[in-house]
């Protein structure tokens, strides 16, 4: 997996501190709105310069102000910015039919997603025909230990890196939730022996969802999956689904090159 260089691959790195307080104030933002005091608190910022940089972020169209000038939340050029990246992202380009033959062929939610450890981030989507389906957002972050999609590319790893990168004890979304290290560990064995992964309503009560790693490198960080209420899913439907998955990673290794792997 292909990691971003940080402070501790250059030891000389020093960051530029106007540039750090800002980027700490957008991601700040981006999890809702605060005030300016709980701003400063937050990220223990002077009010003063605070106040000047959400100005300056406020004229740029990265922030909004409510009308009393009490609260900031993330502004229309984030979203700009945002969707600019999933649309020049190269793995969504290259996913966008087989999503599209994924979606009409199962009649359910398809997700392409990244993992970016703690989580996986939703990259791309197709909605369900169903009324009855999974609720989901583009740039929405899941726990990537109690979702399909997580569980196969954290499966790409080696064991000894993911019982570096997984703490000793994780957090329950839902009951069935996997929270031991040592049982995620074994759980993944399992994953990589049959090439796929399966959330069992570990993410969400009702749900079902299956994944496959993508092939474009290795480790793979991305991967795509099929989502479905369990009041329409039987083991037929079930297999039907993790053959399309298979086949639609094939497709994809064929047309770009990547590794091909075998369907269990």
């Amino acid at each position: 997996m292909t990691e971003p260089i940080s402070a501790a691959d250059e030891p000389d790195f020093v960051p530029v501190k106007s540039a750090d307080r800002t980027l700490e104030i957008l991601e700040s933002l981006a999890s809702g709105a605060a005030g300016l005091g709980e701003l400063a608190s937050r990220l223990r910022i002077p009010k003063s310069s605070l106040h000047s940089i959400l100005r300056t972020l406020e004229h740029r169209g990265w922030v909004e102000a409510d009308a009393s000038r009490s609260t900031y939340r993330l502004g229309m050029s984030a979203l700009l910015i945002g969707s600019s990246y999933v649309d020049q992202d190269p793995t969504v380009l290259r996913t966008s039919e087989v999503m599209d033959a994924l979606a009409a062929d199962t009649g359910e939610t398809v997700h392409l997603a990244r993992l970016e450890f703690p989580d996986v981030v939703y990259m791309a989507k197709r909605e369900s025909v169903h009324p009855l389906r999974m609720f989901s957002a583009i740039g929405r972050r899941l726990p990537a230990h109690a979702t399909a999609l997580g569980k196969v590319t954290l499966a790409e790893l080696p064991d000894a890196a993911v019982r570096k990168l997984v703490p000793e004890t994780l957090p329950a979304s839902t009951a069935h939730t996997i929270t031991s290290r040592d049982a995620l560990i074994d759980h993944l064995a399992h994953v990589r022996e049959v090439g796929y992964a399966v959330d069992a309503e570990e993410a969400g009560i009702g749900m079902r969802c299956f994944a496959v790693a993508l092939p474009f490198q290795h480790p793979s960080k991305d991967a795509i999956s099929c989502s479905v209420p369990l009041a329409r899913l039987d083991d037929e439907k079930e297999r039907a689904i993790i053959d399309l998955l298979f086949e639609a990673r094939d497709r994809l290794s064929r047309q770009f090159g990547g590794r091909r792997l075998t369907a269990s």
